[in-house]
C-alpha cells in the first residue's frame, strides 16, 4: 500500500510537468501545404515539436500494400506528421512502403523515425545503411536502439560498439537525433540512462504507456522521472496493450466508446490517459485507413484528464493489470 501511495504521488508530479514538457495547445491552428496539422508537443531538449499522434510502422509492414498506402495517406490528410518504422518490421517491408508512398513527396513535412535491433557495431551499420536505402532518404530524424530486453542486454550492446556507430552517423549527418526503445523491462531503460549519463547522447525514449502499466512492472513509475530529468522526448507505445485490452479473439472496434476491456474502459479513455501524461507523441498502429482516421479524431478532440480521473482509471483496471496477462510483452527477467 505504501508503494502504491508513493507511485500516485509521483504520477501527480509527472502530470504537473506536462505543461513544461509539451507544447501548449494554442488557438492558432498550424497548417502546411497538405492542410491542418494535429496539435504538437515539444520533443524533449531538441527544440522540435512533433504531432501528438504518430503513425506506427509495424502495421504498415504487415497489412496489405493497398491498406498501407491508404493508412499513410489518411495520416497525412488528417494532420499526422510523425512516422515510425524499423528495419525489423516485416523484414524491411515497412520501410520500403514509406520509401514508396511517403518520403518521395512528403519528406519535408514529416518527422521520420526508424530503429535497429543490432547487437554489435557491424550489424547496426548495416541496418542503418539499409534503412536509408529503403526509406530513400539521406537523413533520418530519429534513429533508435531498438527493443532493449534486460540490463545485461544494454551492457552488451554498449560494449559491442552500438552507440559508437550512432554517434559517428550523427556526426556524418545521416541521423539527427538518437533514442532507444523497449517494452519488456523498465530496468533495461534505466540501465541505458545510467550508462549514458555522462555522454548524454540520447534525445528520445520509446516505451509502453497505458492505464495498466502503473500497477505492474511499471515503465511509468521507473523510467518517466529519469527521462524527464534528462529532458528526453517521451514516445508512448502499447497504449492499448498491443490490442490485448480487447476480449480474447474479439475484433477491435475503433468506431465508438465500446469497452477496451469489457465493462472497464473505452479506447478514448485509454488514449486520453496517455496524452494526459508528459509524453511527446503517442505512436499507434493502424492496419487500415478507417482505424487511422478514428484515432486522428480522438487526437483532435483530446481534453486532459484530471489527477482524479487518471487515478480512478488506474484503480479500475488494477486487478487485471496485476495478473500480468494483458501486458504480455513485459518480462521480469534478470
Amino acid at each position: 500500500m505504501e508503494n502504491r501511495r508513493t507511485f500516485l504521488k509521483s504520477l501527480a508530479g509527472l502530470t504537473a510537468g506536462l505543461s513544461l514538457h509539451s507544447a501548449a495547445f494554442g488557438k492558432d491552428v498550424e497548417t502546411d501545404r497538405l492542410g491542418e496539422i494535429l496539435p504538437k508537443r515539444k520533443f524533449g531538449r531538441t527544440g522540435e515539436y512533433v504531432t501528438i499522434l504518430g503513425t506506427g510502422g509495424y502495421h504498415v509492414g504487415w497489412t496489405t500494400e493497398r491498406d498501407a498506402q491508404e493508412v499513410i495517406e489518411a495520416a497525412l490528410e488528417g494532420g499526422v506528421r510523425f512516422f515510425d518504422t524499423a528495419e525489423s518490421y516485416s523484414s524491411g517491408v515497412s520501410e520500403e512502403r514509406y520509401g514508396k508512398y511517403l518520403t518521395p513527396k512528403y519528406r519535408d513535412l514529416i518527422f521520420l523515425m526508424t530503429k535497429t535491433t543490432g547487437n554489435d557495431a557491424k550489424t547496426v551499420q548495416e541496418h542503418l545503411e539499409g534503412s536509408l536505402r529503403r526509406l530513400k532518404v539521406d537523413q533520418i530524424d530519429l534513429y533508435q536502439v531498438h527493443s532493449l530486453r534486460t540490463p545485461q542486454d544494454v551492457d552488451n550492446r554498449i560494449e559491442n560498439g552500438v552507440l559508437d556507430v550512432l554517434l559517428k552517423a550523427k556526426e556524418q549527418g545521416k541521423i539527427r537525433h538518437i533514442g532507444f526503445t523497449g517494452h519488456q523491462n523498465p530496468f533495461a531503460h534505466t540501465r541505458m540512462l545510467e550508462r549514458t549519463e555522462e555522454s548524454d547522447l540520447f534525445d528520445g525514449v520509446l516505451m509502453p504507456v497505458n492505464v495498466l502499466d502503473p500497477s505492474y512492472f511499471s515503465f511509468t513509475e521507473n523510467v518517466f522521472p529519469k527521462a524527464l530529468d534528462r529532458n528526453l522526448g517521451i514516445m508512448a507505445m502499447k497504449t492499448l496493450a498491443d490490442g490485448r485490452f480487447f476480449a480474447k479473439k474479439e475484433q477491435a472496434n475503433w468506431t465508438s466508446d465500446d469497452p477496451v476491456i469489457p465493462n472497464y474502459l473505452s479506447i478514448k479513455e485509454a488514449m486520453y490517459f496517455a496524452w494526459s501524461l508528459p509524453i511527446s507523441v503517442l505512436i499507434t498502429g493502424s492496419e487500415n485507413a478507417t482505424y487511422m482516421r478514428e484515432k486522428i479524431a480522438l487526437a483532435r478532440s483530446f481534453t486532459r484528464f484530471s489527477e482524479e480521473q487518471k487515478t480512478a482509471l488506474i484503480e479500475k483496471v488494477r486487478d487485471i493489470a496485476l495478473t500480468g496477462k494483458v501486458e504480455y510483452f513485459k518480462k521480469q527477467e534478470a
